[in-house]
């Protein structure tokens, strides 16, 4: 009997350590998967890599003042719905539907980055978007900034 309770110990904590390595595994791929789907954009001038298609654009506003969100909302409930993170390419506006594809490119580097509204705001007079601070870092030149003048058009 007390061979059988340390050998179901010993399988219990040998499941448990598996498990954890394998959900490791799929928690750090993520990043890197969405970083991959950003540089095919750039590098292939737009080009849908699921579709093979040309992206098409459409105008919706040149010299948007943006900005980025603090970290304290990081986990808190979106106007979507949607929980917040600040590590994916999510947007806040005041008017667009939820689900709207945004291509926001800064006007002083032309870097650009491709995201989703999933929340509503900013609600400081004078801006006009709210970025994932992930998506503001990747267009803006200097990591101190907080805001930016970008180009917002939407992807069709």
């Amino acid at each position: 009997m007390k061979y059988k309770t340390t050998l179901f110990l010993l399988t219990l904590i040998g499941a448990i350590i598996l498990t954890s390595f394998s959900f490791a595994s799929v928690a750090f791929d993520r990043p890197i998967q969405e970083k991959r789907i950003q540089d095919s954009i750039k590098k292939n001038a737009a080009k849908d890599t699921l579709n093979n298609t040309v992206l098409k654009f459409k105008l919706f506003k040149k010299n948007a003042h943006a900005s980025y969100y603090a970290d304290k909302f990081t986990g808190r409930r979106t106007a979507s719905g949607k929980r917040f993170d600040n590590s994916k390419y999510t947007a806040a506006h005041r008017k667009l539907p939820f689900g709207t594809k945004l291509k926001v490119t800064n006007e002083a580097n032309g870097k650009s980055v491709i995201v989703v509204i999933t929340d509503r705001g900013p609600f400081t007079k004078g801006r006009d978007i709210d970025l994932t601070k992930k998506a503001f870092m990747e267009i803006a030149s200097s990591r101190y900034g907080g805001s930016l003048k970008v180009t917002i058009e939407e992807v069709l």
